[in-house]
């Protein structure tokens, strides 16, 4: 299972909208318990800088809950095993993945294994595409398959709003997150083939 090009940028929702979820006719919104907790999945070799960038903005509205290396975590060659340890040990306490998008996260089988195992908790699926995955001569991105098959069927959100506006205004990964997680779960996409190897 390979990436997907994306054209870059994708608006699911706009910001308009998001900015419209904000407001205080929309009460529901406003149900999210403090501190909900999120996984985030992301390339640690190259994208660990805007993991950080996140963590620290975030950290006071959001329990970010990351993999710290599952391929030294979990000592198998076994993938099912693998996303087995993925769901339980990560994604099962978590009501959204963000997955941030790097150049090389189209790459990587664990991402894949844990969008697999997210999709299979039926839980919300955002992604954001990173300043240093901007492709300058397609002006596509190369986004896992597995998210992609999601934005295309309308479960997972990816959009045109860019890393910088969500650093600067915060309330918007709210709306995000509500979004997500109150989507209709039977637009998920989730193949049971899988990723065997990075590349």
């Amino acid at each position: 299972m390979n990436g997907s090009p994306f054209n870059s940028p994708s608006a699911t929702p706009s910001l308009a909208n998001l900015l419209a979820l904000l407001s205080p006719q929309s009460p529901s919104l406003y149900d999210i318990p403090k501190r909900p907790r999120i996984f985030v999945s992301y390339q640690h070799s190259t994208d660990q800088k805007y993991y950080d960038e996140f963590s620290a903005k975030f950290h006071d509205s959001y329990e970010s809950i990351y993999d710290n290396s599952l391929e030294r975590k979990i000592d198998s060659d076994n993938p099912e095993y693998v996303i087995q340890r993925i769901r339980d040990d990560f994604i099962t306490s978590t009501s959204c993945t963000i997955l941030l998008v790097g150049p090389t996260t189209y790459q990587r089988k664990y991402i894949d294994w844990e969008i697999k195992a997210t999709l299979d908790k039926e839980h919300g699926l955002v992604g954001f595409q990173l300043p240093n995955a901007f492709n300058a001569f397609s002006d596509r991105i190369t986004a896992p398959a597995r998210f992609a098959q999601n934005v295309n069927s309308g479960y997972a959100l990816w959009h045109g709003i860019s890393w910088q506006q969500i650093m600067v205004n915060p309330p918007v990964l709210n709306a995000l997150v509500y979004d997500a997680t109150n989507r209709d779960k039977r637009l998920i996409v989730n193949p049971n083939e899988i990723k065997k190897q990075n590349g």
